[in-house]
Order: structure tokens, then sequence, then C-alpha cells
């Protein structure tokens, strides 16, 4: 028998541990990018605040100068007065010009101020900000009109700009590092995901090993519960279930087996032994018909027994359709009592009926399973014993109650009684039996029943033994007046 077992295929795609990886080092990286966007953002905002500061100190300081400009003199100072003040500012652009454009005052004159900040400059602070690059620079800057104090005199606009490259360098800097940060944080996040996912997934892992061991010869193997997380312990829960089901299936299938190679065995070896021992010798007619005539029998049981398993693998199957019509179950129960009577008078047991009801089902089936009851029945109720047969309703449903007197089934055994080619004594002989059943007429009437959407129970007595058959109760249909 070959026992290796067949390699898993893998199905087609990425798997789970990759995935996971893939993914928590996608979440970790998009949550880092923004982390890094929010960062540089704020960043931007804090110098342009700086900025927008710096600049206002120095137009509130230029103010203070024009506001001492009351005569030409002091205008003419003024020049000298502005490069005294903001001189030493190296990274300060000034521009102060007059009404016509004329420049009166500039310092860094590669600024090149722009004319949107020329042509709209503020008359209260705070002046807005204006970025702009030129050539390799960049700067900001804002504009604002300053009156003078001096009579007939024009308004002055000035205009300062601070040079932002080093903001700049800093927030390239800052950028370059923050990316080379988020890609080793996404490959450290990919390398401990992958560690994190098999970790978690290790669970999984151990139910697939444990899987892949369980064979034909290992169903009562079961996954690891205990060691699984919560939401994986019912899944394990499930499966071994499932293992259980499967278990049990199997060793009915296996004794079914081997209790239809032993029920076929016996006939089939009566049939060979009596033909060669008649094969064996010379013999008068009268002794050849006498072996066939015991060959007829085993063939009778044989045929018996394979109807019988093929009428249980039809109802496995659902393929028995009874037909549905009232079935009066005390006519039934009569029709039986006729039958059985000659056998009861002769074993000196009385055979009893009490009550009534109809239920919806196929008759020569329910006739059947009543039938069989009442067999074994009369097959282990002593001489002197009785057997009572109730019909009764009970909640919309018809019970039919068959007991009879006898010894008590052991309770180990009732919940066997209606598997297949199970007997309640030890010996299989058919010889030494009292009987010549298959050990199949209480699955088949189980079958019957449940095709009918009833059950059946057995229960044991003090002195007797009651097999219960629970169907649902066939109304009667109300009379329509027309």
């Amino acid at each position: 028998m070959n026992t290796q077992r067949t390699p898993t295929p893998r199905p087609p795609g990425a798997s789970l541990s990759t995935r996971l990886t893939l993914l928590f080092a996608l979440v970790a990286s998009a949550a880092l990018a923004l982390l890094g966007g929010v960062t540089l953002l704020a960043l931007n905002l804090h110098f342009e605040a700086q900025d927008r500061d710096i600049l206002q100190a120095h137009l509130q300081q230029a103010r203070h100068l024009l506001a001492r400009v009351d005569n030409t003199g002091a205008l003419a100072a003024l020049p000298a007065d502005l490069s005294a003040a903001f001189g030493t500012q190296k990274d300060l652009a000034v521009r102060v010009q007059g009404a016509y454009a004329q420049p009166l005052f500039e310092q860094h004159s590669e600024a090149q101020m722009p004319p949107a900040l020329m042509a709209h400059p503020a008359t209260a602070p705070p002046a807005p900000l204006i970025t702009w690059r030129e050539g390799r620079n960049a700067w900001r800057g804002s504009a604002m009109v300053m009156p003078l104090p001096m009579p007939g005199a024009a308004p002055l606009t000035v205009a300062m700009a601070l040079d932002i490259r080093h903001h700049e360098a800093f927030t390239t800097s800052f950028r370059r590092a923050l990316i080379g940060y988020v890609l080793l944080a996404a490959l450290a996040c990919a390398l401990l995901g992958s560690w994190v996912v098999r970790r978690g997934l290790r669970p999984l892992l151990l139910m697939r090993a444990q899987a892949e061991r369980i064979g034909a010869g290992q169903l009562d193997a079961r996954m690891p519960v205990q060691e699984a997380p919560i939401e994986l312990a019912e899944l394990a829960a499930t499966l071994n279930a499932m293992l259980a089901r499967l278990e049990s299936a199997f060793a009915r299938l296996s004794t079914y087996s081997s209790d239809i190679a032993h029920e076929l065995r016996t006939p089939l070896s009566n049939l060979m032994t009596q033909t060669h021992v008649a094969l064996a010798q010379p013999r008068d007619a009268a002794a050849y018909r006498e072996v066939l005539a015991s060959n007829a029998e085993e063939l009778e049981r044989l045929s018996r027994t394979v109807a019988d398993m093929l009428f249980l693998a039809q109802a496995e199957h659902g393929e028995l359709l009874p037909s549905r019509q009232p079935v009066a179950l005390g006519a039934e129960v009569r029709a039986l009592f006729d039958f059985y009577e000659a056998l009861a008078e002769d074993r000196g047991i009385a055979l009893r009926l009490q009550g009534d009801g109809t239920v919806l089902g196929d008759s020569l089936m329910l006739r059947r399973a009543i039938g069989n009851l009442l067999s074994n029945a009369l097959r282990y109720t002593p001489r002197g014993g009785a057997i009572d047969v109730t019909i009764a309703p009970r909640d919309g449903q018809v019970v039919l109650r068959v007991r009879n007197d006898g010894t008590p089934i052991a309770a180990e055994a009732l919940p066997r009684l209606f598997e297949r080619f199970y007997r309640a004594e030890p010996d299989r002989s058919h010889a030494q039996g009292q009987g010549d059943g298959a050990g199949l007429g209480l699955a088949i009437t189980q079958a019957i029943v449940q095709a009918h959407g009833g059950r059946i129970s057995a229960s044991a007595e003090a002195n007797g033994n009651v097999m219960e058959i629970v169907l649902p109760e066939q109304r009667a249909q109300p009379v329509q007046n027309w």
C-alpha cells in the first residue's frame, strides 16, 4: 500500500505571510510618509512665521526712520540712515522708492523685487508675504507704503526681502533625511512585520502540520485548540468536530464492510461446502434435490441481505420517495397481528392493540417498519408474555409504542440497536441464533421512519423493552360547503 503523501499544490499568488508583510510595510510606510509631510509643512510654516516677524520688525524700524524726515535735509540724509540701520543685515534686501518708482535707497539689488510686491504694497501692518526665486537664490519679502511728515512730500514705498536660502537648504536636507528614514523604516517594518506575521500565524502552521499528519489511520488526531488564539480556536474546534464525525463514519464504514463480508461469507461457505460434498460422490436424485433445496435457502438469505443493503443505500442517498397518502396505523397493526397470529399463538404470546392514529405516508413502507418491530418483539418475548401496541396522538404527532415482555436490553446496547448488522447477542451464527435476520431490520425501520419525517427510539423497562415511533399526524381536512 502506497502511504506516501501527495504534496499539497501551492495556489497561485503570494502567500498569506507575504501579503500581510507587504501590507504591514505599506501601511507603516504610508504612516511615516504622512508624518514626514506634516512635519515638513509645520517646518515651512514655522520658517514663514519667523520671516514675517523679522520683516515686520525691519519695516517698523524703517517706519521710525521715515517718521523723522520732516525736511529736505533729513530726506537727503535718509539713504545714509537706512544704510546705517540695515547695512549690517547681510541677508536683507531693501528698496525704498518714491511715488514714480524712482529708487531712493537700495540694498542687495540682486533680489529684484517682483512687480507684484511693489505694485500692491500694504498700507498697514501686517504686510503680506511673497516668496520668489531669483537665480539660485530664494527670497521672501513684504512691502508697505509709509508717509513722510514733510509737508507736500509723497509717501514712500519700502520693500524688504530676506534671503531664505538657508531655510531651503535646511528643508532640503531634512527632506532627504526624512525620505531615507522612511525607506529604512519601511525596510525595518517589512522585516519586523515578517517576523510578527510568522509568529502570529504559527497556530495556523501548527494546524496545517497537524492536518498533514492526519490520514486514514490517524483520524483520532485533533487540532491544537488550547494553543490557538480565540479567532482560530473556534475553527480548530469545528475541525475537531468534523474529524470526530469522520472518525465515527470511518469506524462505522469499517465495521459495515466487515459485517458485510461476514454476512456474505457464511452463506457462501455453506453453499460451497454443500456443493462440494454433493459432487464428491454419485448420489441419487433425492439427495441432489435436498442439496439444491438447502442451497436455495442460502441463496434466498443472500438475496434478502442484498435487497436490504440496497434499500438502506437508497435511504442514505435520499432516494426513498414514499407515496403520500393517509395511513391508519391501527389498521396496519391489526393486519400485522393477523399475519403473526399463528406464530404468537404457537408461542403463547398475547398481541394487544390500543388506540389509533392517522399519518401521511406510504402504507407498505410503514407496514414493513411496524412489522420489523413486531417480528423483533415476537423473537425476544418469552412464552406466556405479551406484546402491547399503543397508538396515541401527542402534540400534533402520532406516537406508536411497541412494548414486549422480556429481558431488558443492556443500557450500552440501546444506542446501537439501529446500527446496521448490530445484534445485542454476540454470537452471529445463524445456525445458533433464533432467527435468520442479518441485523438490518431495525436499521431499515429507522430509515423508513426518517423518510417519513419521524424518529424512532428504544428504551428498556424493568421487565421488558419499548420501541417508540413518532410520526407527524395527518389531521382531518375540513369539509367545505359549496
